[in-house]
């Protein structure tokens, strides 16, 4: 079937049984599972295509602050510290589980998934049907399988250290998922950095260093549960594998939703994270479930740390698409600021002097990170072909401004 959109471009797609012929937009249609493509233009009468290439786009605005002055760089700041201040939020509440006693690595995270599940793979037997979305299922549902075990390793990893270690140092597990980022993302990805791209990259992590540095001189950690040195380096540990298991995750759904609807994708790892995570709780967790203190506050916590990590994990493939991985993991560096600043009243710490220093450091470096880059930013994927042919013109994609240069986001 051939349609043409608002602006005269010849669209191709398969739409669901479930949905009437024509009425979805590009991003939704796909039951026979197949990414809508753009197939040729219409010429407006003075030789001129309608619809903008990638290139023509860039070119409209140049100079090395056009990506910095642009309304999405205004966009991706922001929603990064949403999302920092997000997973400080869920940290901080892993943190007073922990110090009611109550320590399920596992089963703390399943009613994300369940939530994700409900809403997300809901919406997507909606669009798709249930034919629709079995097929889905079985062409690439392997997919999502592997996305969904690295997400489940990597929340039950990072919330074991909080057994371990304190808030500030469980924090760090940032650092090493950007190291994980940008080999994965140069070897298979083929993603090319460029300098100004590397020393944001630097400033960030030197922004990081001035917080492990004052942290050393404070001794910083929580006082309502005290660790020995012992537990820190078991708690780093397990913070580390937690961070490579984000690290390869975020890459892989930075993949996918740049290839498919965030509905489909968001819903596929809310299905399968749901079973990872239902299994790995039965096994790890059968014994710390029946020793947890179960009591008004703890259903409390586990409540707002439900709610904060499926919004977390809504706004997240957004990044993914305006952004970068990359970006996303550097972003959330600024965490290790809000953490304090949540401390401060949670967990009666301290703010030293250089904490300021060191956020104003990391937000300068997400500034220095897009000097140089062009209008689409990040947005615009190397594999995705060269007027992002081969991706979904979804929100917050490059493909979606080269179809509707009037897109907002």
């Amino acid at each position: 079937m051939e349609t043409r959109n608002e602006k005269g471009a010849a669209i191709e797609h398969y739409a669901p049984a479930s949905a009437e012929q024509g009425s979805l937009p590009a991003e939704e249609v796909t039951a026979a599972h197949g990414s809508p493509k753009i197939t040729g233009t219409e010429d407006n009468g003075s030789g001129e295509p309608i619809v903008t290439t990638a290139d023509e786009l860039e070119a409209s605005q140049t100079g090395r602050f056009a990506y910095v002055k642009s309304q999405d760089f205004v966009i991706v700041l922001v929603l990064g510290q949403v999302l920092a201040l997000c997973i400080t939020s869920t940290n901080t509440f892993s943190s007073l589980l922990v110090a009611q006693g109550t320590s399920i690595p596992a089963f703390q995270t399943f009613f994300n998934y369940v939530l994700l599940n409900i809403v997300y793979t809901g919406f997507t037997l909606y669009r798709y049907g249930f034919k629709g979305w079995c097929r889905l299922i079985l062409k690439d549902g392997w997919k999502y399988i592997i996305l969904s075990f690295l997400d489940v390793q990597g929340n039950y990893f990072t919330v074991l250290a909080y057994r371990y270690t304190t808030i500030l140092s469980a924090q760090l597990i940032n650092f090493f998922a950007i190291v994980m980022v940008v080999i994965i993302s140069f070897l298979f990805l083929h993603v090319r950095y460029h300098i100004t791209q590397i020393a944001g990259i630097l400033i960030c992590i030197g922004g990081v260093g001035i917080l492990i540095a004052s942290d050393h001189i404070t001794g910083a950690s929580s006082p309502m549960n005290p660790i020995s040195k012992g537990d820190q380096v078991k708690g780093d540990l397990f913070a580390l594998l937690g961070a490579a298991c984000y690290g390869l995750s975020n890459v892989t759904e930075e993949f996918l939703v740049s290839k498919r609807p965030l509905y489909e994708v968001i819903g596929q790892l809310g299905f399968w994270g749901m079973i990872w995570n239902g299994a790995q709780a039965g096994i790890f967790d059968k014994k710390s479930f029946q020793t947890a203190t179960w009591n008004g506050k703890v259903g409390g916590y586990l409540t707002g740390y439900t709610l904060i990590l499926a919004l977390f994990y809504s706004l997240a493939p957004l990044m993914f698409r305006l952004a970068s991985a990359a970006f996303f993991n550097i972003s959330l560096l600024t965490g290790n600021f809000w953490g304090v600043c949540i401390g401060v009243k949670v967990f009666h710490l301290h703010i030293h002097w250089m904490y300021p220093i060191a956020f104003v450091c990391i937000v300068g470096g997400l500034l220095v990170y897009f000097v140089g880059r062009k209008v689409l930013g990040e947005a615009r994927k190397p594999w995705l072909g060269k007027n992002q042919e081969k991706g979904v013109a979804g929100v917050g994609t490059a493909r979606r401004k080269v179809v509707r240069r009037d897109a907002v986001v």
